[in-house]
């Protein structure tokens, strides 16, 4: 029980470093200068005890100190769910090397979904360093990466010419004349499902993101009219998913 505790309280602290690379990363701004959390409204220099994860931006109800602007309630959202993930993560494997290895994986994913949600791009070097970590976490299916990969590489180029060359016709909507099926970014992360999930578990995964993908893209749609939609945060949403209940998914093969 100690343990748990003192694993969820690391998972908050790291999810508040994780703020700090999803704001800081996509801005290009150092993350040494400045060393200390600032306001993104006044450029208040936070103090320490108001940068205590999720509690602070209770206590403070969700505004700065100094400005009394609103907080963005993204950034204790990151701090919960790198809290419950990363104890889920060592339930699950306990004190291990490769506890460490998958543990620093989701967090890129974090990083990365969260960009994604913002800007709807990512950083190329995090894909890179993702896919880096996840080579050397044991058992990681090399041949499952490259055929999901390949697979959906294939499947972009089918989709991709749908969508350009026919449902642009059929809706009269030159805009979608430039778009693509996937982003660049969601075939290293497919890559990735395949590598740490096999084949049978990693199909289960992309089917769960895009059921989990479909109603925000719907809503999307209907209320901002936007027509892109990010996927990288249901990709990573689908894999922690299967990955933390791989017996169960197993279980049902077994039983069909």
């Amino acid at each position: 029980m100690e343990s748990n505790i003192l694993i969820f309280t690391l998972g908050l602290i790291f999810g508040s470093f994780l703020n700090m690379l999803i704001y800081r990363l996509p801005l290009d701004i150092s993350l040494i200068n400045p060393k200390r959390s600032i306001c993104t409204n006044c450029n208040y220099q936070i103090r320490w005890y108001e940068n205590i994860p999720l509690f602070s931006y209770i206590f403070l109800k969700a505004r700065c100190s100094n400005c009394k602007e609103q907080i963005s309630i993204v950034y204790p959202i990151v701090e919960l769910i790198t809290a419950i993930l990363t104890l889920l993560l060592f339930i699950k494997m306990g004190n291990t090397f490769n506890f460490i290895l998958t543990t620093l994986l989701f967090y890129i994913l974090i990083v990365l979904s969260f960009i994604d949600f913002k800007y709807k791009a990512v950083p190329d070097y995090l894909l890179i360093l993702a896919l880096l970590v996840s080579f050397f976490i044991i058992d990681f299916d090399f041949n499952a990466m490259l055929m999901f990969s390949g697979g959906f590489i294939l499947l972009d180029i089918f989709i991709t010419f749908y969508i350009q060359n026919i449902k642009s016709k059929i809706l009269n909507d030159d805009s979608l004349k430039t778009q693509k099926a996937l982003g660049e970014g969601d075939i290293p992360i497919v890559a990735i499902i395949g590598g740490l999930l096999s084949v049978k578990l990693g199909l289960i995964a992309i089917f769960l993101s895009a059921i989990f993908a479909i109603i925000p893209s719907i809503l999307n749609t209907i209320i901002k009219k936007d027509i892109e939609t990010p996927f990288i945060p249901y990709l990573t949403l689908a894999l922690f998913t299967v990955y933390i209940t791989d017996n169960y998914f197993l279980n049902l093969y077994v039983a069909n």
